[in-house]
């Protein structure tokens, strides 16, 4: 549609708002009227060629005594939706009273078939009726969202001769113009939640071309399946759906689409369902609930999942619908499954559900076709890089990698959205990768790849036009051969790494005097350390070697040495000393590995015997070793800890994968510094002007 006509449309719109609603609800409020009447006017406007043969059938059907005629309505009046009552809105137009007009209207709304209930029933529309008609004004409502000089139809508006009067209204622009009016209602009311958002035309655009232009030339005559989780009005799979039907055309293939969606909020829910009816779908495809706790598509798989999730936002809740306190509880096989031999968990943090999101739509990739699944997803920076390894974002990040699924992320730039600022990425995951990527992933710095605004809609100042969508297409297809300085292709193992623990021993010096001996409260042990002290008055420095003696003495005594009594010792007789031997942890016998030496087991006593350190707690440290560091952990140990800490060495139970993806690193462009002559330059010159006017102060001072 023409923007000046799509602008008109929304002003219209608002106006609409101001001039009926105004002292009677807060302008938060306006939308809970003002959109379920978008729908129903569309509905009104869509069926109005049929109305009368509707009317006509349902009359005949309840004449003969049937019930249930909702389907045969339907078809008569060419759509999944109809409305069998006696009125159009333009009919209660000329109602004057208004107990009446009351009345029919709620009849009017009745007379639409069960699927349309659903929608008005999730706007809760009828709660407002009594409201706008004790304030005398939903007779100016109708009147105003029936203004023959708009036209909320998919059909356009001809005059007699057959010409064209106003143009269609198609469900791409309907949806742009519903997201619309819920932006300004919430600027209006300041709701600014970044992880509730609608994702902007320009941003939806250039997720279809990323998701459908690289296969294009594998699209078939069959039947496309387009999912996303978190559907919202259902823009995405509006645009989606266009695009995929001009690469068909273009390749002249005769292809089926059916959308699917799911969606948990109710006025978003209710757009997209009238939405997907007005396309001819079946109305079941938009689904009610929360895809991460009610998956309503279980089991279902789809050739294309494009989704914006909601970030930042906690999903508490979900746990609480699962019945569950605590996420390790979950067992949802879309979000925990066997993986490497043991079972993996990639729930994330309580306080993000995008990568659950991500979770669930890897889940969902047809497998069994030669275009197999393919995702493009928004997320924001922390799902590149949060969590540790092992954790649940790590884990899913190590599963999409090592799978050879994550096939490239696009950085966008920021103050994209609405409503949010922040920087913004999309990840295009599939398993069906072009034989020069597999094993590969590419990044792409598509921020300075924009257009700003003329004016700011929200906090959104720049977007993505269809030339910057071509450059940014152009250099995902170049792959290994675009511009290095904003395209960089790395292998997989690239952002894998090692996370491990360096642990350096517990060293004790013994202090057995009367002080030390008097904390022990204890003369029986007292009387031990004094009998096992003289030993090593010579080396006090050997803590272990002190507590044998301590055993020892207690064998000879017949006494039972317990391990109460030796933390005892510990406590009162000990003190960290770094000159001090290592404490022994425990004597293990195995047969010895040149490894061993970096996972702290030495030194060998003979016998296949092994000595192992204990740790000392306040001295341990983490590394990050990448996998691809030469000769793994082992040699990081001898090239980069040991010359630094020749004691320490590496907790093998310590050791997970964890993976992670940083822009910053690869793309970061220092500031280059001005060379130092310049500098110097510009000094002398500010201290030349400083005693210019110095001399100038000083001289009228003077005078």
């Amino acid at each position: 549609m023409d923007q000046q006509i799509y602008n008109r449309l929304v002003s219209f719109i608002w106006s609409i708002a101001n001039d009926c609603l105004v002292d009677i609800y807060e302008v938060g409020d306006y939308r809970k009227v003002i959109l379920p009447m978008m729908v129903i006017r569309r509905f009104d406007a869509v069926l109005a060629p049929t109305k009368a043969k509707v009317t006509a059938m349902r009359q005949r059907f309840e004449a003969a005594g049937m019930t249930d005629f909702d389907d045969a309505l339907c078809h008569e009046a060419g759509f999944a939706f109809c409305n069998s009552s006696p009125f159009t809105l333009t009919d209660l137009r000329s109602r004057t009273n208004q107990q009446q007009l009351e009345q029919d209207f709620r009849l009017y709304l009745d007379g639409f078939s069960k699927n349309v209930q659903d929608i008005i029933n999730r706007f809760k529309f009828r709660a407002q009726i009594e409201t706008l008609s004790e304030h005398d004004v939903l007779g100016l409502l109708i009147e105003r969202f029936t203004d023959p000089t708009i036209n909320l139809s998919n059909q356009p508006v001809l005059d007699d001769d057959g010409n064209e009067i106003l143009p269609a209204l198609d469900n791409h622009t309907m949806g742009t113009a519903f997201e619309e009016v819920i932006r300004r209602f919430n600027e209006e009311t300041n709701v600014t939640d970044a992880g509730r958002h609608f994702t902007p035309r320009d941003v939806v655009r250039l997720m279809a071309e990323l998701a459908f232009v690289p296969v294009a030339d594998k699209i078939q005559d069959t039947t496309y399946l387009i999912y996303d989780g978190a559907c919202g009005t259902g823009g995405m799979l509006t645009v989606g759906e266009e695009r995929m039907h001009e690469l068909a055309d273009a390749a002249h293939k005769n292809i089926s689409v059916h959308l699917y969606g799911q969606e948990n909020a109710d006025e978003t829910y209710a757009i997209a369902k009238a939405d997907m009816l007005l396309k001819g779908e079946e109305a079941d495809h938009i689904a009610y609930g929360s895809t991460i706790s009610d998956d309503k598509f279980a089991g279902k798989t789809f050739d294309f999942c494009l989704s914006n999730p909601p970030f930042g936002t906690p999903w508490k809740k979900d746990m609480v619908a699962w019945g569950i306190k605590d996420k390790k509880e979950i067992t949802d096989p879309r979000f925990v499954m066997e993986y490497d031999g043991e079972s993996c968990s990639m729930v994330p943090d309580v306080g993000d559900p995008q990568m659950l999101f991500l979770a669930n739509n890897v889940s969902k990739m047809k497998t069994d076709t030669a275009l197999g699944g393919r995702i493009v997803e928004v997320h924001n920076g922390s799902s590149l890089f949060n969590g540790k390894a092992g954790s649940g974002a790590s884990n899913l990040r190590r599963y999409i990698i090592e799978q050879d699924l994550l096939e490239a992320i696009v950085a966008l730039p920021e103050n994209m959205f609405y409503n949010t600022g922040i920087g913004t990425f999309l990840w295009i995951v599939t398993n069906r990768k072009a034989l020069e990527r597999r094993g590969k992933i590419q990044l792409i710095d598509a921020t300075k790849l924009k257009k700003p605004l003329r004016k700011n809609i929200g906090q959104k100042n720049c977007e993505i036009t269809r030339s910057c969508r071509e450059q940014i297409l152009a250099l995902y297809q170049a792959f290994d051969k675009a511009d290095p300085k904003v395209s960089k292709v790395f292998p997989n193992e690239e952002f894998g790494y090692w996370s491990v623990e360096v642990a350096s021993p517990m060293r004790l010096r013994v202090d057995v005097d009367e002080e030390h001996l008097a904390a022990l409260h204890d003369e029986t042990l007292a009387e031990l350390a004094r009998a096992a002290m003289p030993k090593h008055k010579e080396n006090p420095r050997d803590f272990s070697g002190f507590m044998l003696d301590v055993k020892e003495e207690a064998k000879a005594r017949s006494m039972k040495f317990t391990k109460k009594m030796e933390t005892t010792l510990r406590n009162c007789l000990t003190e960290f000393d770094d000159m001090a031997c290592p404490v022994v942890s425990k004597i293990t016998k195995r047969k010895w590995e040149m490894r061993d030496m970096a996972f702290g087991r030495f030194p060998w006593i003979g016998d296949g015997k092994c000595i192992e350190y204990e740790a000392d707690s306040s001295r341990k440290e983490t590394e990050q070793i990448p996998l691809t560091y030469l000769g793994g952990i082992e040699a990081f140990w001898e090239n980069e800890i040991r010359p630094y800490t020749e004691d320490s060495w590496i907790v093998e139970k310590s050791i997970k994968i964890g993976y992670e993806l940083s822009f910053t690193k690869y793309f970061y462009e220092p500031v280059k510094l001005r060379p130092l002559a310049d500098i110097d330059k510009d000094i002398l010159a500010t201290k030349q002007e400083m005693a210019g006017l110095l001399d100038e102060i000083v001289g009228e001072g003077g005078r």
